[in-house]
């Protein structure tokens, strides 16, 4: 379309909603599409939480969620391999809970903001596919190293990723106050992600690799 289409276009909405509301929508287009990725609030090493907070990016708060998104992204990475058509929709499922886990971490827990938290809804979605998967798997009799498929042993590297953000919320926790499913979701992420990594393994007819000790 020519400048002179779009003019006459953009006439013709004005004319048809309201002036004032036609401009607040045009301003939210634009810097929806033309706002820039740096913002320089962050230059000094501070970073600022839900509702308006500045604080350290060094903050314990800060390396928690921090941690859960190198977490989300490696779960990225295991996508990026082959993987089961299974694999890829519980991961889409976590992923997606983990941008809710971040955004509740981001989110002081005095402030009464409404967004979504973590919930035992979503521990109860882990447990669920636990099982599933363990009954297709034989029982552990060792310990197992972390291997396998490039999907499988991604998953793995998931997995201790995950038990750092645990540690981490476990820190954080004794710092301040926090969403108490918080704990009990890392720690149930990363059964599910183990069972995940051998599932992923199973599927993929990669034999698993025993861990045996030294008589």
């Amino acid at each position: 379309m020519n400048d002179t289409g779009c003019t006459i276009q953009t006439y013709c909405i004005s004319k048809i909603v309201n002036t004032d509301f036609f401009l607040v929508l045009l301003g939210l287009i634009i810097e929806h599409y033309f706002m820039k990725i740096y913002t320089k609030q962050g230059d000094k090493g501070q970073t600022a939480l839900f509702g308006g907070d500045r604080v350290s990016k060094h903050s314990i708060r800060i390396e928690t969620y921090g941690t859960v998104d190198e977490l989300n992204s490696i779960l990225g990475v295991a996508l990026a391999n082959d993987h089961q058509a299974f694999t890829a929709e519980v991961i889409n499922d976590v992923q997606h809970q983990l941008f809710i886990l971040g955004t509740d971490l981001a989110t002081p827990f005095h402030l009464d903001a409404r967004i979504d938290r973590i919930s035992e809804q979503e521990v109860y979605y882990l447990e669920q596919k636990i099982d599933y998967m363990e009954a297709s798997l034989s029982p552990l009799k060792n310990f197992i190293l972390p291997s396998g498929s490039m999907a499988g042993a991604t998953l793995h590297h998931a997995r201790t990723v995950c038990r750092r953000a645990e540690r981490l919320a476990v820190v954080c926790s004794n710092q301040e106050k926090i969403n108490d499913i918080v704990l009990k979701y890392l720690n149930r992420l990363s059964d599910f992600l183990f069972v995940l990594a051998r599932y992923e393994n199973h599927q993929s007819g990669c034999l698993e690799n025993p861990w045996i000790p030294k008589k």
